[in-house]
């Protein structure tokens, strides 16, 4: 049960502290983040795309308490923008953003995050490209709803990312399953409790099988975040069910995760794309991503033990 543990350590100062500074850390993190600048990050995208994968990057940053921190996640995101731009790579990589880095938890949020959300979008659609809402813990979600809703009034092709193992997630799924939505289904990696998740992970894959139906069935383009093999099967025969084509849904995978998966996928005529994360705040992700498999905690331990 060291799940629950790893996603509450994900949020504790005391241990970022530690786990930053530890010499052994920074190979393993190496893993799952492509680096911590913008250069790295399109060297991770220009490899990926090499091989006949897509990407959405994700600049780290998150759970922002002052404005300035806000408006420096912005600029990376600006910054990033500019780059695809300037490489010709918009067509092959968008942007995922977590609201929380944008202000969203500050003193009138709401129309903080927006703001400061909206010129990436818009230099999104300039490069090209397009942004999706990255979803947090479920104390933002009707947050983040809202802010998709205006954004997808002026750039309706906005994304939005819904967790299964969230009660209520059914019905945001039916609420956006509709023509241009785009929807990233995952299934969830933060501590909730019991009053408004799932937590028995039989739970959370039969809720995001029946979220899955309802997306596949609806108007709107599925993106399925999972590595689970028994899932990838069920999205391809929910594919010939429905009468949906290649590249009228697409499969999500984490960087450093299942990579011959990714290429398997990609190889049969799939759209595959990569979930690229960058930048100097990596704790919190790189805790989560722990958490979430076994087998990533089993790699961390031998690398510790390896470098020890």
């Amino acid at each position: 049960m060291l799940g629950p543990v790893l996603l509450a350590a994900a949020r504790s100062d005391g241990l970022r502290r530690v786990v930053s500074s530890a010499p052994v850390t920074r190979p393993v993190v190496d893993r799952f983040v492509a680096g911590e600048g913008l250069d790295s990050a399109l060297a991770a995208v220009r490899s990926l795309t090499g091989r006949s994968l897509e990407v959405t990057l994700d600049h780290l940053g998150e759970d922002v308490t002052d404005a300035s921190e806000a408006l420096r996640a912005r600029d990376a995101y600006l910054a990033l923008a500019e780059a695809l731009a300037a490489e010709g790579l918009g067509e092959r990589a968008e942007m995922s953003v977590k609201l929380s880095a944008f202000g969203q938890a500050l003193p009138g949020g709401h129309d903080i995050a927006y703001n400061n959300v909206l010129p990436v979008v818009e230099a999104a659609a300039a490069a090209g490209t397009t942004v999706t809402l990255d979803m947090e813990d479920h104390t933002t979600v009707d947050s983040t709803l809202a802010v998709l809703g205006e954004l997808r009034a002026r750039f309706p092709e906005t994304g939005a990312v819904l967790q299964s193992y969230l009660f209520r997630t059914e019905d945001d799924c039916a609420a956006l399953a509709v023509a241009g939505s785009r929807v990233r289904l995952v299934k969830g990696a933060y501590k909730e409790p019991a009053s408004v998740a799932h937590q028995e992970k039989h739970q959370v894959d039969r809720a995001y099988v029946r979220c899955l139906k309802t997306l596949m069935a609806g108007g709107g383009y599925p993106m399925i975040g999972s590595h689970d093999p028994r899932l990838v099967a069920i999205t391809e025969a929910l594919a010939a069910r429905f009468g949906r084509k290649p590249g009228e849904y697409e499969f999500q995978m984490l960087y450093g995760i299942r990579e011959a998966e990714q290429l398997r996928l990609a190889a049969a005529g799939h759209r595959m794309r990569v979930y690229v994360p960058y930048g100097t705040d990596w704790y919190g992700y790189f805790m989560r991503r722990l958490a979430e498999r076994p087998a990533n905690l089993a790699f961390f331990a031998r690398s510790l033990a390896t470098r020890s």
